[in-house]
Order: structure tokens, then sequence, then C-alpha cells
């Protein structure tokens, strides 16, 4: 199959840079497929599993919190908030910023946004406990 080039990278630097099959992940809008030969593309991207597929076949998982996504004359480039490969995620520290966030949602008195927050985090770690299954 056909590879492109392939940036991913986080605020704190990058993360991997090399060719791709495909990235697979979902965008605010719902989940994509990048393969080569896309056209030229930008989205911003939402909480949920990756995929890329290597060069030589294997796939790796990783955790995608938010970001962007953009192909560029047949080059992608994913910028992401968060960015955990699947082998890299820290399973307690998951659960427990996930019984955290449910302890706060179980508060009373919330402002609106200290709902949205707790929230957000719980989706995050979940996300996170997904992945890693």
């Amino acid at each position: 199959m056909s590879t492109f080039p392939l940036r991913i990278g986080t605020p704190d630097g990058l993360l991997f840079e090399g060719e791709a099959e495909r990235v697979i992940c979902r965008s605010i809008t719902g989940d994509l497929a990048i393969l080569a030969r896309h056209c030229n593309f930008c989205t911003a991207l939402g909480m949920g599993e990756a995929s890329v597929v290597m060069a030589d076949g294997s796939r790796r998982t990783a955790a995608c919190i938010g970001g962007m996504i953009s192909v560029m004359n047949g080059s992608c480039s994913l910028l992401a908030t968060t960015w955990e490969w699947k082998e890299d995620i820290d399973v307690h520290r998951a659960d427990v910023a996930k019984q955290k966030a449910e302890e706060k949602l179980a508060e009373n008195g919330l402002t609106d946004q200290e709902y949205k927050l707790a929230q957000a985090k719980l989706h995050r770690a979940l996300v996170r406990l997904s992945v890693k299954k």
C-alpha cells in the first residue's frame, strides 16, 4: 500500500515522524481516515482512540485528546493537545483521574463551568482507559 509522510506532535514536542499507510482518528465532526494522496484538508480533533498504520503494516494505537490535523500537498501533520501511545498510558493515573472526576460530578452546587470541566476530565480518563484495554 502507498505511504505518506506523517508528523505527530504535541506542545511538548515531536512524537513521531515517518511514513504511514493510514491515520485514523476522531475529528470534531466524526471519525476520519487519512490515506496516501488525500486532498488538502484541515480539521479540529476531538477526544478518542487514534491509530496509525505504519509503513511496515504494523498498527500503533493512541489516546488523542483534541488538537488539529492537516494534510497539505501529500504530507500529514497532526498536532494533538494530548497524544499518548497505548503502551505509555498509566492505567493507575487514569483510574485516579476518573475517580476524582466522578467525585466532583457528584458534588452539589457546582457551577456550570465546574461541571463541564469535570465532565471533560472524566471523558479524557475514559478515553485513556478504553485505549489501554
